[in-house]
């Protein structure tokens, strides 16, 4: 879930400097939103941190609305598609939740963009990929609890109780971290919860 980040500014001259592209761009969006949010996406700064002059910028967006929607879908592509195409390489549904789980809280810990965003949740242009990527997150893990045996009604309630078990956790990593288990804890923690989640009730 982590981000490339953008290099920092080289001492050669414009000419000489490596043509940015509209993702090093994106990048730094998404960069400059993890580290003060959606309010520090701003052309001037970006192209300070960038080594590079804003009309950068004007060549690949037409303005800063269009560079916020490049990053959301940056972000949606790297911490959403490329995650669950990962998984999908691991043949056991309950592993590959097990480690979804793990390895998405680790690095939510790690990042705090995802906390940035439901900040700024009220912003149409996040609002609307918060909620696509938060129902292709759900679907995806209510499909591993099909996988699993169960019907798709309760697939569904296990997927969205798992998801709103991350996004809780995300939260109070960031706002109250130390009433959150650490290390071995946190692990033997995380292990419960799913164990939870897959309990078949009689």
């Amino acid at each position: 879930m982590g981000m490339v980040q953008p290099k920092a500014p080289g001492r050669q001259k414009s000419r000489e400097r490596k043509r940015l592209t509209a993702g090093d761009w994106a990048d730094a969006a998404l960069a400059a939103m993890a580290e003060r949010g959606l309010a520090a996406v701003a052309v001037e700064p970006l192209a300070a941190r960038l080594g590079t002059t804003k009309g950068s910028f004007y060549w690949h967006f037409a303005n800063r609305e269009a560079l916020i929607e490049a990053a959301l879908l940056r972000w949606e592509e790297l911490c959403t598609e490329e995650i669950i195409t990962a998984l999908e390489a691991e043949p056991d549904p309950e592993t590959r939740l097990r480690m979804l789980f793990h390895e998405a809280t680790a690095s939510a810990a790690d990042d705090p963009l995802e906390v940035s965003l439901l900040a700024t949740a009220a912003h149409p242009q996040v609002a609307a990929t918060l909620r696509r990527v938060t129902e292709r997150r759900v679907r995806y893990v209510a499909q591993l609890f099909e996988e699993l045996g169960f019907p798709p009604e309760a697939a569904r309630q296990r997927g969205l109780l798992a998801y709103t078990s991350y996004l809780g956790h995300t939260q109070l990593t960031h706002a109250v971290p130390q009433t959150l288990p650490a290390g071995a804890e946190r692990d033997a923690y995380l292990e419960s919860m799913m164990d939870t989640l897959l309990r078949r009730d009689a």
